[in-house]
């Protein structure tokens, strides 16, 4: 056992720089895989600890214009009433703006921030003491530590801009002397009266506010499919590596074998020799991947925190299961990669020719069965596309893509070849061309990898294109009103509207009412019949009379998500309460909302619900009046930045936002690439002592060993031009398949498809510089080669 231990190690030994290309690929592999697992598993935990701060727009509350005293909370808490005070405002710290939120830390519900104090009696006694008490994210108490504050606590479960602390300290910090309002508590006890009987005070239903792991999945998922792209083409690397060596070490299996080596023992040295390797790998990978993931985090964070408003922390942790799910999968993968060549080894007859032959060679035979798999692959991926339904197959649908675009790649790298005969000058041309047709067999799994790097690239690349374009148009159709404006109490409404009354040119109601519709949680929305809607929103389908029909309250509008969920067409009804049901006149795009939104007019909706509070309203005003308008609104209600939208500020925010999203997705293409372009490397660097029994014949008919480099050179760079022009359709492909299909299943809505052929040329450039910058070092050995070596190839029986 330790004799065949030794042996098969010694091969290791011989050849360091197979140890290190296998080593490296799974690592590289393992690496972008656990970085991307990583970076979703942090800002999922950053929204579970951020859930308790969240959570507390969605409670009701209790509100007057008049102003919420203490003593209304001590009437309804002795009433028998679960409530608690909340005191809110913003605190401006140079070029800082810090939002307090006061509770009371012994009625609080944990919906409203008491998570942050749970179990921790220091913050709970700093928050009872004299002096009081700021709890802050780790982020915020950068900002605001030299401010003349109470002492801070850092804690992961409070929104970043934030401070949650208790009703006396903030009142004392802003100057007041009332409630914001009064939370209710979701649970009550049984037998109470509605708690509007026992009292004036207003109540206000909480905020649909959607859940943070349902709005970024869509980002989420894109990740996790580009590192499960970058693991593929990193196994690429892993299986080019592990089925050389094995094919190198057939004279040492047959004489283990041969001296009693039983085949068992053997096939088990093998697999603990490769789990070995792969825990060395994954291992490395995994620290890797952490140092990638850290490097993008801060970019998520900033993408995830605009787009969606999810303050995912930009700091990474150290998780042990994304760590140990790492490590499993380079387990997985090496075993993936080793299968066939174990097999083989099974398979192979105990007085097998030990010579070793060309290792990646196929035959004729070979590549026309690969072809009809491939197109078996390709046939089955259309049909998928065309009649499948469902997440699961639209992701058997790409994969059906990918994997038979990349075993189709080899014939028709081939068959590309052929038809290039025309283009033959000379015998040198044609060699190029034949040894170029040779060569493909053995260069087929570094091309393939390229091929998904490219293709993925085009893919991924349209696909977040095509959202930014799409968004981009959305947004001005959308926020077509200059301003808009969230008061938090009636009586602080009709004040702003008194306010900005002569100043703008309309004011539009912008109200809501949650709803149930096809069992599912919606949002009714009422708009006034004005030009703003008429010709700004973004409807998909829409009846020929369909404003005139919203304006009379005869008919709604659906966002796209309900339209698809609920499969409706134009005209059908919607039951909206159970004695309130309207016809479908228009269907609009409404990008990043999970839920079922519906639009009717504000008459109709005023009708049915009429005390429902009417806090929002939309500002049509001349835009250079904008800035001025909202910092007067700002400062003379003391309202947070979030609830005075500046249109103009929120598209420019938007394009930053894409932009930092562009700048994660391009550093995962170009890391994809380089991983692509390590593997044609590790190719050539393993071929390059099986290739002398070509060249020597050309060498020895008078071509120099620097032309017969110019030569390699030409030919890696051929093929990897080929390759890109393969990629540019599977890409496209690839693009239309997350557009159309996963994009529509995953999250209810579909975008438009548009190309950018600049793109492509600037990657048509990137594929070829990492072709020639693979090929410099075996070019580089070529040309260093005696000719003592070149010689002796004409000396062997080959």
């Amino acid at each position: 056992m330790r004799t065949g231990l030794s042996a098969l190690l010694a091969h290791w030994w011989r050849h360091p720089i197979q140890l290190a290309t296998l080593l490296i690929g799974l690592a590289l592999a393992t690496a972008l895989w656990s970085g991307v697992q990583a970076i979703n598993a942090e800002a999922r935990a950053s929204y579970d600890r951020a859930a308790g701060a969240l959570g507390q727009g969605t409670l009701d509350r209790l509100v007057s214009a008049e102003g919420v005293t203490m003593t209304d909370f001590a009437e309804l808490r002795r009433a028998g009433y679960a409530v608690t005070p909340l005191v809110e405002g913003s605190l401006t710290l140079g070029e800082t703006r810090l939002t307090l939120r006061g509770i009371d830390p012994l009625t609080a519900p944990p919906g409203l921030g008491s998570a942050a104090i749970a179990g921790d009696a220091e913050a709970l006694d700093g928050l009872l003491s004299e002096t009081g008490l700021l709890i802050v994210a780790p982020e915020t108490a950068e900002t605001v530590r030299n401010a003349d504050l109470p002492p801070l606590r850092l804690s992961g479960q409070v929104a970043q801009g934030t401070a949650l602390t208790d009703i006396t300290t903030t009142q004392r910090l802003l100057g007041l002397d009332q409630l914001t309002a009064l939370v209710i508590a979701p649970e009550q006890a049984f037998g109470l009266p509605a708690i509007e009987t026992a009292t004036e005070l207003t109540r206000i239903e909480g905020q649909t506010g959607g859940d943070l792991a349902r709005l970024t999945d869509s980002f989420h998922l894109n990740l996790t499919a580009f590192g499960l792209l970058s693991f593929a083409v990193g196994l690429f690397i892993v299986q080019s590596a592990i089925g050389l060596a094995f094919e190198q070490r057939r004279a040492t299996f047959r004489t283990l074998r041969a001296l009693g080596l039983p085949l068992s023992r053997l096939m088990l040295l093998l697999g603990a020799e490769l789990s070995l390797i792969a825990l060395v790998a994954g291992i490395a990978g995994i620290a890797l991947g952490y140092a990638i993931a850290a490097a993008l985090l801060p970019g998520v964070a900033g993408t995830l925190r605009g787009l969606y408003g999810a303050d995912v922390s930009g700091q990474l942790g150290f998780d042990p299961l994304w760590a140990l799910s790492a490590l499993a999968i380079a387990l997985l993968g090496a075993g993936l990669a080793g299968a066939q060549a174990l097999w083989r080894v099974a398979k192979m007859p105990l007085l097998a020719p030990a010579q070793p032959r060309a290792w990646a060679m196929a035959n004729a035979r070979a590549l026309r069965v690969q072809g009809v798999f491939a197109a078996s692959l390709l046939l089955g991926s259309a049909i998928l596309a065309v009649w499948g339904s469902g997440l699961i197959l639209a992701f058997a649908c790409l994969a059906a893509l990918l994997i038979g675009a990349a075993l189709a790649l080899p014939p028709v790298l081939i068959g590309a070849l052929r038809a290039m005969r025309p283009l033959e000058r000379g015998p040198i041309g044609e060699w190029l061309l034949a040894d170029a047709r040779q060569q493909v067999p053995a260069l087929s799994l570094a091309l393939m990898a390229l091929l998904l790097a490219l293709s993925a690239n085009i893919g991924v690349g349209t696909m977040v294109g095509s959202f930014r374009t799409t968004f981009t148009g959305w947004l001005d159709q959308r926020l077509a009103a200059e301003l808009y404006v969230t008061a938090r109490t009636p009586g602080e409404a009709q004040a702003i509207r008194d306010r900005v009354a002569p100043e703008v040119d309309a004011i539009l109601p912008v109200w809501s009412v949650d709803v149930n519709v096809a069992d599912q949680p919606a949002e009714i929305f009422g708009v006034a019949d004005h030009p703003t809607y008429r010709d700004n929103w973004p409807l998909l389908r829409a009846a020929p009379d369909v404003w005139d029909r919203i304006a009379a309250g005869d008919a709604v509008l659906v966002n796209e998500q309900l339209y698809r969920r609920e499969d409706l067409a134009l005209g059908d009804e919607v039951a909206i309460t159970p004695d309130w049901s309207l016809p479908i006149a228009g269907v609009y795009s409404d990008y990043g909302n999970p839920a079922g939104q519906l639009i009717t007019g504000i008459d109709a909706l005023d009708q049915r619900f009429p005390d429902r509070p009417r806090l929002r309203f939309a500002l049509r005003v001349d835009p250079e009046r904008v800035p001025d308008l909202a910092q007067d609104l700002r400062q003379r209600f003391d309202l947070p930045d979030g609830n005075v939208i500046d249109q103009a500020q929120v598209k420019a925010l938007s394009l930053r936002i894409f932009d930092q999203t562009f700048l994660v997705s391009g550093a995962l293409n170009v890391l994809t690439l380089g991983v692509a372009g390590f593997a044609i490397l590790t190719s050539l660097l393993t071929l390059s002592s099986l290739r002398l029994p070509q060249l020597a014949p050309v060498w020895a008919l008078g071509l120099t060993p620097g032309r017969l480099g110019w030569l390699e050179i030409a030919r890696t760079a051929l093929l990897a031009l080929l390759t890109w022009a393969i990629a540019v359709p599977v890409g496209l492909c690839l693009a239309w398949v997350l557009l159309a299909i996963v994009n529509v299943e995953a999250f209810g809505w579909r975008l438009p498809m548009a190309l950018f052929p600049v793109q492509w040329l600037w990657l048509a450039l990137a594929a070829l510089a990492a072709a020639i910058l693979a090929c410099l070092w075996p070019v580089f050995r070529l040309t260093r080669l005696p000719p003592s070596q070149l010689l002796r190839v004409f000396a062997n029986d080959r």
